[in-house]
């Protein structure tokens, strides 16, 4: 039965694994030339598991210490993950211990993949979510450990590596653009970003940015629901 579960979920999970060991190797050869042994991004990726947040704790690690401030912006970062959890809550009753794993290792991909995915009814739902989120695990943790062993051995020039996480959230952008035909949300972001950017400055605007975007959402989530009704 478990067996038969890790057969039917790993091709589901064959597109993150593209992604995530690019991304991974990436985030570990960032480290490393940030000046971190290859054992930061191995443990960081191993217990946070949240691409976006590892990247900007590089510049946090590099930073003065400001405890408060991270928490915030830990907090603003990873925010979605309270919807996916609530949304999930049914889906994860009377799975006992692998309860708590798949909440923890709950990423935007292991999400959607669990959320929609249609599971053969020979298969245990329990397992089958546990190798999702399992696998999608060890591919982020093996690429950003590999990445920050090889980081090492480069030598050429890794200057602009760091841009691979806004290259990443750019092209996330695009992707959403390209469906959503009201672009409310978009705009609510361009719009947040631009005002606080000016109101704040480039090293500060990013916490005021995001709890604006959050709390603008907040405000005007029946309206983008009865958008999204519309349009279906």
């Amino acid at each position: 039965m478990i067996l038969e579960a890790l057969k039917k979920a790993f091709p589901y999970t064959i597109p993150i694994f593209a992604g995530f060991w690019f991304l991974g190797l990436a985030y570990g050869i960032y480290m490393n030339v940030s000046g971190f042994s290859f054992v930061y991004p191995m443990i960081m990726s191993l217990i946070i598991f949240g691409g976006s947040l590892e990247f900007v704790a590089v510049e946090m690690l590099l930073s003065p210490f400001a405890p408060l401030q991270v928490l915030i912006m830990t907090l603003l970062i990873q925010a979605r993950h309270l919807f996916y959890g609530l949304s999930m809550l049914d889906k994860f009753k009377g799975m006992g211990w692998k309860k708590y794993y798949l909440i923890f290792g709950m990423c935007d991909e292991t999400f959607s993949i669990n959320y929609t995915a249609e599971i053969p009814e020979d298969v245990d739902k329990g397992w089958f979510m546990f190798f999702i989120t399992l696998l999608n695990h060890f591919y982020w943790f093996s690429g950003a450990t590999i990445g920050g062993l090889i980081g090492s051995l480069l030598h050429f020039s890794t200057d602009g590596i760091s841009f691979v996480m806004t290259a990443m959230f750019v092209v996330i952008f695009l992707e959403q653009w390209l469906k959503d035909k009201r672009h409310i949300s978009a705009y609510i972001g361009l719009g947040a970003s631009a005002i606080c950017l000016i109101m704040f400055g480039a090293n500060s605007f990013m916490i005021p940015t995001m709890a604006t975007i959050i709390f603008l959402l907040a405000v005007f989530r029946k309206p983008l629901d009865r958008t999204e009704v519309v349009k279906q």
